[in-house]
């Protein structure tokens, strides 16, 4: 996987991306970061495939100042259908969840967590139910 996730203070993620951007450079690993203003994230995505797990492991967390935490990430989703986003989530996570071996739901910021906590324990149980069952909607 080539893209890691850092965690900071919304309003810090310029510094963030910066910060990230530059020792991952002095690793070798050379790729770009994504910002969007106030989020409390930055995607680093880098050039090569494993260029993710390289910064992960080869990064020590202590050695960073913005990032409150950093882990690796598949590929985004995006645009999911209305009808049935669990389908493409529980695809997504075959063959991958052997790898980490726990499936984690957050929320980067507050404001969005509030929201989010009447959701995500609905989210959750669907995915792991349809992990269990190979990966259909319809047996949900």
């Amino acid at each position: 996987m080539n893209k890691v996730v850092l965690y900071c203070r919304p309003g810090f993620e310029k510094e963030c991306a910066a910060e990230i951007t530059d020792k991952a450079a002095r690793l070798e690993v050379f790729g770009f970061a994504r910002v969007k203003e106030d989020s409390g994230y930055v995607i680093f995505e880098g050039y090569q495939q494993d260029d993710g797990e390289k910064l992960v492991r080869d990064l020590p967390f202590s050695s960073l100042i913005f990032a409150r935490q950093m882990f690796v990430v598949g590929e985004l989703l995006r645009d999911l259908p209305p009808e049935d986003r669990i389908t493409p989530i529980v695809g997504m996570l075959q063959g991958v969840v052997e790898k980490g071996g726990e499936l984690r739901v957050e929320v980067a910021g507050y404001q969005r967590k509030q929201r989010a906590d009447e959701v995500l324990p609905q989210v959750y149980g669907a995915v792991t139910r349809g992990a269990a069952r190979g990966g259909r909607a319809d047996q949900l």
